[in-house]
Order: structure tokens, then sequence, then C-alpha cells
């Protein structure tokens, strides 16, 4: 059997608090497992930081 390709997402996170859950919540959602998330964070003035923590230690991402 083939194993599949990995995919890369690559998600910008810069004063986007108000939507990087969800952001988040859909990609580790997908049917297609085989990915891999690449958070680029650039210091916020939000709470950007604490909430891809939270999905790091949730989903070890």
């Amino acid at each position: 059997m083939l194993e599949k390709p990995l995919v890369s997402v690559i998600v910008p996170a810069y004063n986007c608090g108000k939507f990087v859950g969800q952001c988040l919540e859909s990609l580790v959602n997908q049917s297609y497992k085989n990915i891999e998330i690449i958070i680029v964070y650039d210091p916020s003035k939000d709470n950007t930081l604490e909430i891809i923590k939270k999905y790091k230690n949730r989903y070890k991402i």
C-alpha cells in the first residue's frame, strides 16, 4: 500500500486571535491526516500566541 504524501500547511499568525483557533480547528479536523501544520508567528498584540500554545499542547502540532 502506498503511503499518502505529506502535505505542509503554513499558517501566518499576526494579531489573528479572533480567527486562529477556528483555522487550526479546521486543519486538524480534515479527513486527510498526513499533514504538518507550520505556524509562522510574528509577535502579536492580542491573544494569538496563547491560542496557538493551546492547540500545540492539545494536538501536538
